[in-house]
């Protein structure tokens, strides 16, 4: 399932994850407070939709999911792994495994630190500059975990 991150419905969504109340997105944009909740409800639908397509497509075993925050825990079941899927605005809907990787060998170094930055900024999440992303990244899921 394709997410229409583009939408306004998805708008809504991002910013209520971002924080913003449903009022304050009604009257920012001169809408009632019901056809936010509705178009978020709508939304919630969508986005654990995603998540649990995404899940089943990657073989993952579904332990926790928060489709307000836009985030999925589970465990892949070929690479007996725990894996996070997430919902970013920018990027769409990622998978990320937890792995140790080696990082300065591999051809998506740069993809992977873009990645993490846009997420945690998506998020508001403060995270250390380094030059591992695999130390990002468990920094990173460490605080998303705790959101879930």
């Amino acid at each position: 399932m394709l997410l229409p991150t583009n939408d306004k419905q998805f708008g809504f969504w991002a910013m209520r994850r971002n924080g913003v109340p449903n009022i304050s997105i009604a009257n920012q944009l001169g809408i009632s407070r019901q056809a936010v909740s509705r178009a978020l409800l709508l939304m919630d639908g969508k986005i654990e939709a995603a998540l649990r397509e995404m899940a089943q497509a990657n073989q993952i075993s579904v332990e926790k999911i928060n489709a307000e925050k836009g985030i999925l825990l589970g465990r892949s079941i070929p690479f007996r792994t725990a894996a996070i899927i997430f919902v970013s605005a920018k990027r769409g809907v990622q998978v990320w495994y937890e792995h140790d990787g080696d990082c300065g060998a591999c051809q998506r170094y740069t993809e992977c630190i873009e990645l993490l930055w846009d997420y945690a900024d998506e998020l508001d999440i403060k995270i250390k500059k380094t030059a591992d992303p695999t130390e990002m990244a468990e920094e990173l899921f460490e605080k998303v975990k705790a959101m879930v």
